[in-house]
């Protein structure tokens, strides 16, 4: 009986003491969570005790992990995206010398013959040169140590000057000179020293796919109806060997040389016109911020700024902006007429005018412009 009574004794000081251990786990989880709760309300409050924190600076919270990830993946599909331009466009050079060049040479005019070899090697040439030097080229960078330069701010992410038209880059993770944007295709940002090459590559590729896209519409056409031929006939040969006796024979196919011909110029013709299209939408509205003196990230501060004003009753003018004309003789880095056939017409590795750092009036300019606002 005694035992009896001890074992059960024994049974309930454990069961006591277990109960006390599942009150401590259970008084350190409410702990926990209260702690949790602690911290993210600090962390909300924190958002919201500056004056100048709107919704817009809330959503920039929340989406950076986004940002983040869009920003490593950029960085890495930007080797992706030049191997891929630089594959398809040494496809397409492949399929103008094997597959339409002899053509050209057997059945054009000794004057047809001339112009397509100069314009195609001259185009050719140019986009060869102006991408090899928008994705080697660096934009430009800012200095890290304080200088004398006047009217510089500070970066945050950098905490470094940050001279004017100068952004940071979250992909580079570095202040960019004259940034306009950073372009995966080059694997490079587009900036104050590689701005002209970027566009210049654009513009030519452009011209280039158009080039091909009116000089093979032709054979496009023949292409086509004639790969269609190849399936009818295929098709006639499969039934026709499922109901073959005899005495029948199947009709002729065409040749493997054949099918990759026509293949190829549809091809061509198909990738060179999608390029055409995008592309050229793409260079029409650089051309026009180049007009109006203004880069991609400048376009979206200036409409602000004038939206501003406009409130106001005053008018904004873009300091950077010397004219239409001036400013494309600014940006192609055009001094003395020569210099349209020198640097605009032909590869030039020039610099553009300034160093990014300030931006001083251009020796093609001799009209100087208001400095920033009109009343």
């Amino acid at each position: 009986m005694r035992s009896r009574q001890r074992m059960f004794a024994a049974v309930m000081r454990l069961l006591l003491k277990c109960l006390r251990l599942g009150r401590r786990r259970r008084f350190k989880l409410v702990r926990q969570v209260e702690q949790l709760w602690h911290y993210g309300h600090l962390c909300l409050r924190s958002l919201l005790y500056n004056s100048f924190t709107d919704g817009d600076v809330v959503l920039d919270s929340l989406f950076e992990p986004v940002y983040w990830l869009v920003d490593h993946v950029t960085r890495w599909f930007g080797v992706v995206f030049v191997a891929l331009v630089i594959g398809l466009t040494s496809s397409i050079v492949a399929i103008v010398y094997i597959c339409l060049l002899p053509l050209i040479l057997q059945t054009y005019t000794p004057a047809w013959i001339c112009w397509h070899l100069a314009y195609g090697h001259w185009n050719l040439i140019m986009i060869v040169f102006h991408y090899y030097m928008a994705i080697t080229t660096s934009p430009g960078h800012p200095p890290q140590a304080k200088n004398d330069l006047t009217g510089v701010s500070i970066c945050r992410k950098c905490i470094a000057p940050k001279p004017a038209r100068t952004h940071h880059c979250s992909i580079c993770n570095r202040c960019v000179l004259k940034m306009d944007h950073h372009c995966p295709w080059l694997n490079n940002c587009v900036g104050h020293y590689n701005h002209r090459y970027f566009f210049s590559f654009c513009l030519f590729m452009t011209m280039g796919c158009i080039y091909c896209s009116i000089s093979g519409w032709e054979m496009f056409r023949d292409a086509y109806a004639a790969i269609e031929r190849m399936k009818l006939l295929e098709k006639e040969r499969l039934q026709v060997a499922a109901n073959q006796t005899y005495y029948q024979t199947p009709p002729p196919t065409f040749s493997f040389r054949q099918r990759a011909f026509h293949k190829s110029v549809v091809y061509l013709w198909v990738l060179c016109s999608s390029v055409a299209l995008a592309l050229g939408a793409l260079t029409l509205w650089h051309a026009a911020l180049i007009t109006r003196g203004e880069t991609s990230i400048e376009r979206h501060i200036n409409r602000k700024e004038r939206q501003r004003l406009q409130k106001k009753g005053k008018v904004f003018r873009n300091p950077y902006s010397y004219g239409s004309w001036n400013n494309w003789k600014v940006f192609l880095g055009v001094d003395v007429p020569r210099h349209w056939l020198t640097r605009v017409l032909l590869p030039s590795p020039h610099l553009p005018h300034g160093t990014g750092l300030s931006w001083d009036l251009p020796p093609c300019v001799t009209e100087q412009r208001a400095p920033l606002l009109a009343i």
